[in-house]
Order: structure tokens, then sequence, then C-alpha cells
């Protein structure tokens, strides 16, 4: 797809979010899950808490689903021509079970500063309001970052369970994509999501997130990879571009930018949770 347009740029400026754009095909979007499903299959655990992050080190199929055209031309539009990838992750919700994610902003515990960044969220199957999709509070974004709780509590696909307490599902909207589709949303927006009611596995493919070069992390250390332009600030280290599917090279990659991550995290944090 081409750059934003006007309108839809002054739709992401006004609520925080843009959705429904055509990003990948059918066919990769399905190459996508096929990829995540053998790794699941032939390393078992090895996607499992905090390794769900940071996926496109340990995949070159991953990797180049960062790097497509379609996504960062939108991203562009938002950001700029200076784009860095500090980070990918899984939301991946199995039916029958009660995975959730309560309502929080990206940036409370994240670090990046400014919020040059954006965090695209690609439908590597339909998302729809059976399946757990994302619910946007408009024009959150605006205002400054809020309260969170911190409720460790069973389920929640968050690191800390990091809720905004009394969000109305009223004054929400669904994000509804098909697979194949992207959304993007503003670092301080404020979202969630419910629990997976259908038959079918809900997996979104997160880069979270790309960021423009002129965005530091002030609570430790990321590892990025140059996506497009030009990075003049050189804040981060650079993370190795993955070769083979699950080398030992690899998951080495992964696993030092995992580690750092999670000191990220949890950062002033008494208690470590599950991701």
């Amino acid at each position: 797809m081409p750059n934003l347009t006007v309108k839809q740029i002054d739709h992401y400026n006004k609520k925080g979010y843009i959705s429904e754009l055509n990003v990948l095909t059918t066919k990769q979007a399905k190459e996508i899950r096929c990829e995540i499903e053998k790794i699941e299959k032939e390393w078992p655990n090895s996607l499992d808490g905090i390794n769900r992050n940071y996926v496109h080190l340990i995949s070159p199929i991953l990797n180049e689903v960062c790097l497509n055209k379609n996504i960062l031309d939108a991203v562009e539009s938002i950001i700029g021509k200076n784009i860095l990838i500090c980070g990918t992750t899984l939301f991946i919700k199995n039916p029958y079970e009660k995975g959730f994610v309560s309502f929080h902003q990206d940036a409370k515990y994240i670090g990046l500063e400014p919020h040059n960044w954006v965090t695209a969220w690609i439908a590597v199957t339909n998302s729809n309001e059976n399946n757990g999709c994302m619910r946007m509070l408009p024009g959150s974004h605006i205002e400054d970052l809020k309260y969170h709780n911190e409720n460790f509590d069973e389920g929640n696909l968050l690191t800390r369970g990091q809720t905004i307490e009394n969000v109305s599902l009223e004054m929400t909207e669904p994000i509804v994509l098909k697979a194949g589709q992207m959304s993007l949303h503003h670092p301080k927006v404020v979202h969630g999501s419910g629990i997976n009611k259908s038959k079918d596995r809900r997996i979104g493919f997160v880069v979270q997130s790309y960021i423009g070069s002129n965005v530091d992390q002030v609570l430790g250390k990321m590892y990025v990879q140059k996506a497009r332009g030009e990075d003049n600030f050189k804040y981060h280290e650079y993370s190795n571009i993955p070769i083979k599917l699950m080398g030992l090279n690899e998951i080495n990659s992964r696993n030092i930018a995992n580690n750092e991550l999670s000191k990220i995290f949890y950062k002033g944090s008494e208690k470590i949770g599950k991701y």
C-alpha cells in the first residue's frame, strides 16, 4: 500500500489509531502462521513466556515481515523515514483458554522517549469481537499517562497485568481485522482485548514497536534493526539478522535481547510475571 492518506493520518491523530490497512496477502498471513506453528511443534515451549518477544530474531520469515514495504510505507507516514525495529511480540489466544489483555498504555512501562513510535498489530488470523480483538479508547492518547494497577492476574497476557481500572467498554471501539490486515496505534492510546470465544486460534504478530531513530531507551538497553532511512543518533545496540530458523546464533541473539527487555519491563517491580 502507498503511504497513508491525509484522511487516514487525521484519523490516527484524532483517535490514536488506524486500522484495516491491507499489508499482506492471505497467502502471506498463512505462511506466517505455518512458521509460528512449525516453531511450536519442532521446538516445544520455545515461544513461551518472555520468548514470545523478539521472535523476528529467530526466523528469517518473521524478520522479513518487519521489513515489508507496505507496512513501512504506512509507518513512515506517522514517524518519518528513519525507522528502526525495536521488538516483536506474539499475542496468541487459543480457544478455550482465558487469555486477555487488560486496558493499558504501551508507553507506561516500555521506556521509549520521545513518543515518536508506533505499534503495528498484524493479523495472522482474522481478529474480531468473537475471538478477542483489540479495543481502543478513542482520543485517549492526547491525555497524560494514566495510573495503572499491577495485578499480575491469571490469564493476563501483559507482563505485570498492568491495568487502567474502570474503562467503559461502551466507550471503546473494536479493531476488527482480516488475516493480512494491520492496525497502527499510538504509544499512549488506551487499549485492551477480551478472551477468545471462537474455535480457532487468534494470532497477532506485533511489531512493538517501530521507532524513529531519534527515540532513546531511558530505562535500559534495547536491540534494534534498521528498517528504513538512517540512524544518526545510534542510541541502541544492533541485533544480528537471522539467517537460519532457530539456529544457535539466532536463539542466542533472541535470548540476549530478551534478557535486556525483561529488565526494562520489570524495572522497579518487586515481582516478575510470566512474560
